[in-house]
């Protein structure tokens, strides 16, 4: 069995599909966050780094989809 491994690359595009998806913008996804700038979304939608625990629960929430849903694994 191979142990599964987040992709941050697609983890981030992931977050930025669902974004557009729902017609959401930067700016409003940084503010329900609490983000006091939006380079942090930024930065995960490039895959540079995932977001928090709490901020990853946030965003499902947001989304309306479970957190297995937004991370992507190499599995």
């Amino acid at each position: 069995m191979k142990y599964p491994a987040i992709d941050m690359k697609a983890t981030g595009a992931r977050i930025a599909e669902l974004r557009i998806e729902k017609g959401i913008s930067v700016k409003a996804l940084q503010t329900y966050l609490g983000l006091a700038r939006p380079q942090a979304v930024y930065c995960w939608q490039r895959g540079e780094y995932l977001p928090s625990t709490d901020n990853l629960l946030a965003l499902a929430r947001f989304f309306g989809v479970t957190v297995e849903d937004i991370l992507v694994t190499t599995e």
